[in-house]
């Protein structure tokens, strides 16, 4: 099995990813974790960080390029992050979750532990300089859904309603 889970900042891959990878067995490739270990590395904040990916194509091409080759590679792994789905392109199953701006940034200010007015500006900012990359890079819309086998509302069920719902999939592609 391989599959991939998408969706902008605070949406929930994340918990998702994690939840399936212990029920299934799976192992987790996320772009995000590479985005962030590459920051901290630097000594750089997620702002700052994104801002030298967005005037350095090098930054986000590299993380791309690993996440794909290592998720075509390899069974039973869940690639997590927003390019996922259209990057892995040998995937058996292909999630996008989706949230309200206002969902996530309560979710985002929660996880960060920063006020939910700087959470919101900074997922806005991170999310119009990520499309304006995606774009420019890969001609890819972050908005185009049409790769997506399901589209799932993470503000709508929680990690284990998802879970269910994915887990209805995985049965029906396995049989």
């Amino acid at each position: 099995m391989r599959m991939t889970i998408s969706g902008p900042p605070g949406s929930g891959t994340t918990s998702l990813a994690k939840y399936l990878a212990q029920k299934h067995e799976l192992r987790v490739i996320s772009a995000g974790e590479m985005f962030r270990s590459l920051a901290k590395e630097r000594e750089m904040s997620l702002a700052d960080f994104g801002k030298l990916a967005e005037s350095d194509a090098a930054v986000d091409k590299l993380i791309d390029a690993r996440q794909k080759e290592t998720a075509e590679g390899e069974d039973n792994i869940i690639a997590e992050g927003r390019l996922s789905g259209w990057m892995v392109s040998n995937a058996d199953l292909r999630i996008w979750l989706s949230a309200s701006l206002d969902c996530r940034t309560k979710r985002i200010s929660s996880r960060d532990s920063e006020d939910e007015t700087h959470a919101r500006a900074h997922t806005e900012e991170r999310q119009e300089c990520e499309r304006k990359r995606y774009l420019g890079y890969y001609n890819i819309d972050i908005n185009d859904m049409s790769v997506y086998d399901i589209v799932l509302s993470s503000e709508r069920w929680d990690v284990e309603g998802l879970g269910a719902i994915v887990d209805a999939a995985i049965a029906t592609l396995r049989s």
